[in-house]
């Protein structure tokens, strides 16, 4: 009995030195923000997947969406541009081939702006009662962009056994041009989330910019179609040295990679990275208010 009672005393004492304590003191948030980050893994886990069931559960047709959208935007595009208007593939990969190796990051960049925006309205209540890192919400909300690409990856692959032009050994490439995309997606979408929090007007503002994004991004078109003196200007879209990367893993390197403007397209990305950052820690404290 000593000895039970010794080792349950233990035990609490063990537990208790695990709990986790919340002081609250002057500027304390700030310098234990990351950390706070990684104590409350926990909750960011928690909040993706329950994104990703209320995406896939329920719903009338749930995964089919995540192939039906990109193969109707591979129809429409391959019309209308490889048919209609004429364009050239990349190399000898077939139109439409080229065009699903497209939206499958812009779906990801898309996705996760869309989801990732609205976040902070959508969790309001949860805000407004309980404290832990807001950045845990759009990037929580973020990761069902991640699952809609590898949907879409699995029907990439179909398609290019369907058309006999399955990728080569580039294909090993793909994850850092997927993380690429998603630190693309970042910073807009911490801006923008922050910005749908203190006004909700920006609630709107994000359909159309995915809507104007996605017609300056190469997704229906090849990127060597843009004329040589616009390509500097054309570059400092992120998404265009994204989808080119994706192309090049996916289509045996058809598709140009040029290391100058992969750097460019890096170097907007980390600065929106840096932006969107910022203003959001600058609004964090204020959001149990607005919402």
């Amino acid at each position: 009995m000593i000895l039970s009672s010794k080792a349950t005393a233990d035990e609490t004492g063990a537990s208790k030195s695990n709990q986790h304590k919340l002081v609250i003191e002057a500027g304390r948030a700030n310098r234990q923000y990351w950390a706070d980050l990684w104590h409350y893994h926990e909750l960011f886990a928690v909040l993706a997947w329950r994104d990703i069931a209320v995406r896939y559960k329920q719903t009338v047709i749930g995964v089919a969406w995540a192939v039906i959208r990109p193969l109707l935007t591979m129809a429409i595009f391959t019309v209308i541009f490889g048919r209609l208007a004429g364009l050239p593939s990349e190399g000898e990969a077939p139109y439409m081939l080229m065009v699903l190796a497209g939206t499958l990051p812009w779906f990801l960049f898309s996705t996760a702006l869309g989801e990732g925006s609205n976040s902070l309205v959508s969790n309001a209540n949860m805000i407004r009662k309980i404290y832990f890192p807001r950045l845990i919400s759009p990037v929580a909300t973020m990761v069902v962009s991640l699952v809609d690409a590898m949907i879409t990856l699995g029907l990439f692959f179909v398609v290019a056994a369907i058309l006999g032009f399955l990728p080569d050994w580039r294909i090993i490439f793909l994850p850092l041009f997927i993380i690429y995309a998603f630190v693309a997606a970042l910073g807009p979408t911490l801006l923008l989330a922050a910005l749908t929090a203190q006004y909700r007007d920006f609630r709107f503002v994000t359909p159309f910019i995915v809507q104007f994004g996605m017609y300056v991004s190469p997704v229906g078109f090849a990127s060597s179609v843009v004329p040589q003196e616009y390509r500097l200007l054309y570059n400092l879209n992120p998404m265009a040295s994204v989808i080119d990367g994706f192309r090049w893993s996916l289509l045996r390197g058809e598709a140009a990679l040029v290391p100058e403007y992969l750097a460019l397209g890096l170097g907007v990305s980390l600065g929106m990275l840096w932006l969107g950052l910022s203003v959001f820690r600058s609004v964090e404290k204020s959001f149990a208010d607005v919402l």
